[in-house]
């Protein structure tokens, strides 16, 4: 049973395109989406072997295989003992009248992300405002510089804004406790409670499905510049300035005493502390040896994208803000 939890946010700098192989709709590489909400998700598998390959590479493959089990071929031996979940989606961009674009949510995802946070242990002081699922209305911060004669318009779709306190405290508490705190994301961090928007449940599903990023992708015969024979294909990617979150569950490690790293014991018996601080430590800037500050999730890695900010959030850090 795990003993400690924490939470992944994961804050998309380019686009991110985290596959489901073909499909039969009109893009040809479509992204991971829950089966009964249709919401954009990062399957937990993808995430864990990304998180693998990045531990590996920054502390070596012994710590790298006592976080997340050896090799296929000796699986059978122990387990990991980090558990990622599903990245699932708290705010996606939205292309707006006025302000540029909005961060938008609404109060399933919200009502959601409160849940799992609790359950890992989280302190959560905000509450979710009560949006009827076919309601034209949106919630706002009364600071907001998305409105435009009372209304919000999102790509076509407008809105009658109401200012909320509560929209307020939630986007101040996701600034302070979700996005990256490094000095080149202050300026973000001042605009999201200026253009958060919380939407009708039915609303922010529609822009999920319909306002992605679909990016056409093709390959050209050297000899005549023109498209190879099926080489012309389009891929679907969650925009940048997508805000996505991953539950970390963590028990004490499971390989074999001796087997453990110094790293992850305490007075000689291994620790799931031990694996919390290593965590931490791993993800904050350090001049004197490598961290872990952004991970490349995903397809087109050799194009740019793909690219996540990471920031590793234990409840103990949430109580203290």
């Amino acid at each position: 049973m795990f003993e400690k939890a924490a939470m992944l946010f994961l804050y998309c700098e380019t686009p991110v395109h985290a596959g489901t192989g073909t499909s039969l709709s009109i893009v040809d590489l479509p992204i991971q989406r829950e089966r009964i909400t249709g919401l954009p998700i990062v399957q937990a598998s993808s995430l864990k072997g990304v998180l693998r390959a990045e531990v590996e590479r920054l502390k070596g493959k012994q710590i790298a295989e006592t976080l997340f089990g050896p090799e296929t071929q000796r699986a059978s031996d122990y387990a990991g003992c980090v558990s990622p979940h599903d990245a699932h989606l708290l705010l996606f961009p939205i292309r707006s009248l006025v302000g540029v674009f909005a961060w938008a949510t609404c109060p399933l995802v919200l009502e959601r992300f409160k849940r799992e946070m609790i359950a890992a242990g989280f302190s959560v002081n905000w509450s979710v405002p009560s949006l009827p699922t076919n309601s034209q209305q949106a919630f706002v911060a009364e600071s907001s510089e998305i409105i435009a004669d009372a209304t919000i318009v999102l790509e076509e779709f407008a809105f009658k804004a109401q200012p909320s306190q509560e929209a307020k405290n939630i986007a101040d508490w996701l600034a302070t406790n979700a996005f990256p705190q490094s000095d080149e994301y202050k300026p973000f961090r001042e605009w999201l409670p200026k253009r958060f928007v919380i939407l009708p449940d039915d609303a922010f599903r529609d822009f999920t499905q319909l306002a992605t990023e679909v990016i056409a992708r093709i390959r050209l015969k050297p000899e005549t510049k023109t498209v190879a024979e099926g080489a012309l294909w389009s891929e679907e990617h969650l925009p940048s300035e997508t805000l996505l979150y991953a539950p970390i569950f963590i028990s004490k490690p499971l390989a074999p005493k001796d087997a453990v790293p110094d790293e992850f014991k305490e007075n000689n018996e291994p620790s799931v502390v031990k694996v919390l601080e290593f965590f931490e430590d791993l993800t904050k800037p350090n001049s004197d040896k490598p961290y872990l500050d952004r991970l490349q999730i995903g397809g087109d890695e050799t194009v740019g994208r793909g690219i996540v900010k990471v920031r590793f959030v234990r409840p103990e850090d949430v109580q203290k803000s």
